[in-house]
């Protein structure tokens, strides 16, 4: 493999496009812009990242329509995931608004969120999580993932962590744009330290939130 020299601005262009024209015939005809401006840099980066954080998966870039009222056959970002569980890992994300990073669970089976919850109520675990969700807020990722409006049934709703306790899901992210070491092999360390900010969230997860 070549060796990773950034993500190059014709990847971003390349979605900018894409979203006018999201149909097979524009796709076939622009799909060496694909593998050379995105597929290829961003399995390069992957490549380099992978001691660190294991191997990650490229998502596919057809949409599965069978259920969908948009029927649009190619998803207007490309995504990776370096998963540590099922469902538990560190996400990258290319799209015409640039790139996006972020890390934590999207998955919550019943026995999951149970094992959540009890590790958020738990002074020890949930104290553990506060700090580490205010953490990387400080340093600019925003919590998110699915929420309940109220606390669920059996907590208390002045509980010292209701906020967390509503989360069905739990992850964090950072929308960067297009900075200019995007285009420069600079890139790997960049999205390494910001993947390391979030490791303390996803290692949370994993130890007591994992499927």
């Amino acid at each position: 493999m070549t060796p990773f020299a950034g993500i190059p601005d014709a990847a971003f262009e390349f979605y900018a496009e894409l979203e006018h024209n999201n149909n097979r015939e524009w796709w076939l005809e622009h799909k060496a812009t694909y593998d050379s401006a995105v597929k290829e840099p961003l399995a390069g980066l992957l490549a380099a990242l992978e001691t660190e954080f294991g191997e990650a998966k490229l998502f596919r870039p057809n949409r599965d329509i069978r259920f969908s009222l948009d029927k649009s056959p190619y998803k207007t970002a490309q995504g990776a995931f370096a998963s540590t569980a099922e469902g538990v890992g560190f996400y990258i994300q290319l799209s015409a608004d640039g790139l996006l990073i972020g890390g934590g669970c999207h998955t919550h089976t019943p026995a999951q969120l149970a094992r959540f919850r009890n590790a958020v109520d738990a002074e020890a675990s949930g104290g553990v999580l506060q700090g580490i969700v205010q953490g990387v807020q400080s340093v600019g990722f925003a919590v998110e993932g699915e929420s309940l409006k109220t606390v669920p049934r059996g907590f208390d709703k002045d509980h010292p962590r209701a906020e967390l306790l509503k989360h069905k899901s739990l992850s964090a992210g950072m929308h960067l744009g297009r900075p200019r070491w995007l285009s420069t092999p600079d890139a790997a360390g960049e999205v390494a330290r910001r993947w390391e900010e979030l490791r303390p969230l996803v290692e949370w997860i994993g130890r007591y939130a994992s499927p």
